[in-house]
């Protein structure tokens, strides 16, 4: 590795650190199908906007490079679990170097509606080794916070079936074998809800109860958020730094710009 790359990294990471309060801050919204995540991202964001921010939010699987790809083998019905889960990692990787990290280092903050641990839940639910699915998705930019949205099975299914039918792979069907969507929904979303819960743990989630009135959620994310603000600077995160400047070799100097 350059020691030019090194050194660019540690400038950037100094800087984010220096700023404190006012450095970009990466939050991630996470929960089950139907938890009333996207909701609580998009009130947050606006709230976040109202308050003077910087605001850049990027959303699970869509990345203009490998969304379409994913899109046309879905419809197909032609990915195993290995290749589903390699397919939204490179989208992952693909929106992290183009758009969290640079967003982040400009001092934007970050609103994500999904992040890794929702390719973290549904591929462990289809009997991924955990390890193996964390070397995937190395190196990381961890978040400041993870809100998770805690829901029942029942109810997570209860709100999606009032809308639409579950599609193939959101129903599991590929690893379910049950041709009825809605029960093989019901049956896959047990398995994803048990593994968020571990991930709560392990990962030190803020859990938010999503059965609640909205905007008491929208309330306490805003209190949870101006808490949170008082951190220091995640230096774990400089690893993720120093992998984008190594994509990025046309980039000769960047800095944190509030």
């Amino acid at each position: 590795m350059s020691p030019d790359i090194k050194q660019a990294a540690r400038r950037i990471c100094d800087e984010m650190a220096r700023r404190g309060r006012n450095r970009g801050f990466l939050i991630a919204f996470e929960g089950p199908d139907g938890s009333g995540k996207t909701t609580q991202r998009k009130l947050f964001k606006d709230w976040l906007i109202a308050e003077g921010f910087n605001v850049t939010t990027t959303k699970w699987n869509s990345s203009p490079l490998i969304k379409p790809i994913i899109k046309a083998r879905k419809q197909a019905h032609t990915l195993d679990r290995q290749e589903f889960c390699l397919l939204h990692a490179a989208d992952f990787r693909h929106r992290m170097e183009n758009v969290v990290i640079p967003a982040l280092a400009e001092g934007r903050t970050v609103v994500a509606d999904r992040f890794l641990f929702t390719a973290l839940a549904r591929d462990a639910a289809r009997g991924l080794d955990f390890d193996w699915l964390l070397h995937v998705y190395s190196p990381l930019y961890w978040p400041d916070a993870v809100f998770y949205f805690s829901v029942s099975p029942e109810t997570s299914g209860k709100r999606i079936a009032s809308t639409r039918l579950p599609k193939y792979y959101e129903a599991g069907q590929d690893v379910t074998n049950i041709d009825d969507p809605l029960e093989s929904y019901q049956r896959f979303i047990s398995r994803v809800i048990q593994e968020y819960e571990a991930l709560s743990v392990v990962f030190n989630f803020v859990k938010v109860d999503a059965e609640q009135p909205i905007y008491d959620q929208h309330l306490h994310i805003r209190s949870l958020f101006e808490k949170l603000r008082d951190r220091p600077w995640p230096h774990w995160n400089e690893e993720a730094i120093i992998e984008w400047l190594l994509h990025r070799p046309a980039v000769k100097e960047v800095s944190a710009r509030a």
